[in-house]
């Protein structure tokens, strides 16, 4: 992850959003006080991540897809045409 100051994020803020967002990688910007780095995300990662800790929390879901990945292994898949769905 890539670090930068506050004081030079600030200063370039316009350029270190868009790098953020178009290389899909946060940014940590580092102060003086540790306590008060941030990292900088892209909003969709960031709800990608957001949703994934929620799957990973739901001790259910997780039991129903553990067992889907183990039936699956066992070659217990079935293979199915995707269906082509016309954009209205």
């Amino acid at each position: 992850m890539e670090a930068v100051a506050y004081s030079t994020f600030r200063k370039d803020l316009r350029a270190y959003l868009d790098k953020t967002r178009d290389d899909a990688a946060p940014l940590l910007v580092t102060s003086k006080d540790p306590s008060a780095n941030v990292v900088v995300m892209n909003a969709m990662d960031y709800n990608n991540l957001i949703e994934n800790l929620e799957i990973q929390s739901n001790a259910r879901l997780m039991s129903k897809i553990e067992r889907g990945m183990k039936q699956f292994a066992e070659g217990h898949g079935v293979s199915h045409e995707l269906i082509e769905v016309d954009d209205a």
